[in-house]
């Protein structure tokens, strides 16, 4: 009998593996709904949909293993990180989604009131939350809207003999700024970043990318700490950005 391995939980959704099935069970419903139109129109590997009956998202495992994981070093070589890159530049080259994400105005208030939060609520020094803020004000400027995934950190690419053989979780995806995908794939791993643009190909901005890194580990650590996970990974992230 196959155990049941609890991959994530929280109070909003949880993910569990059953044998090589992952089991999404998700409370906002709009939400999963997007997910699965988003990996509809990705042209990009995605799980196979097994079946769903709300609020469950039943998908096929991916094979391979993930990039890396938040903390930890990655034990992928170049060769899987530049192929990640180059996903997510297919991806970028899509037609847009129709959900159309955050613009610089909305996100820029969003962001005040999460590092007025982390501040308030001691979650972090307030020079600190300040430095990262001025940072990331880079970001937040006008830029041409492509198909992002909205959460393309490290585990949730899969990779299989330097090749990307699936990517997890697109309930955020939205049309957005490429940068902040490029930022979340290598904010853990920046050691990695030169691989990563190799296989995207094209030159980008590197003072805005490094701005996305300041937004979304100050936008991360408040949802971590809103949701009961320890944040010290991206704290320390957050510290290194000063230098």
């Amino acid at each position: 009998m196959a155990e049941v391995e609890i991959i994530v939980a929280h109070h909003e959704r949880a993910t569990l593996r059953v044998g090589d099935v992952f089991l999404k069970v998700d409370t906002d419903q709009a939400r999963a709904d997007a997910e699965v139109a988003a990996m509809a129109l990705a042209p990009v590997p995605t799980p196979e949909i097994r079946w769903r009956k709300p609020p469950v998202l039943a998908l096929a495992a991916l094979p391979g293993r993930e990039l890396g994981r938040p903390g930890t070093p990655s034990t992928a070589s170049p060769a899987a990180w530049a192929a990640a890159g180059a996903a997510a530049r297919k991806l970028h080259d899509a037609p847009l989604p129709p959900s159309p994400g955050w613009d610089p105005d909305e996100l820029a208030a969003d962001l005040d009131r999460e590092c007025a939060w982390l501040i308030a609520n001691d979650v972090l020094p307030a020079d600190l939350v300040t430095r990262n803020r001025q940072i990331a004000q880079a970001a937040l400027r006008p830029w041409t809207p492509v198909f992002t995934h909205g959460d393309l950190q490290v585990a949730h690419i899969f990779v299989q003999d330097d090749e990307v053989t699936g990517i997890l979780d697109w309930s955020e995806a939205a049309q957005g700024d490429a940068l902040f995908d490029l930022a979340a794939l290598t904010l853990a791993h920046q050691e990695h970043l030169p691989d990563v643009l190799a296989g995207y190909g094209t030159e980008v901005d590197l003072d805005v990318l490094r701005a996305w890194w300041s937004l979304r580990g100050l936008r991360v650590v408040c949802w971590l700490a809103g949701h009961g996970f320890d944040p010290a990974p991206e704290v320390a992230i957050l510290k290194t950005l000063l230098f």
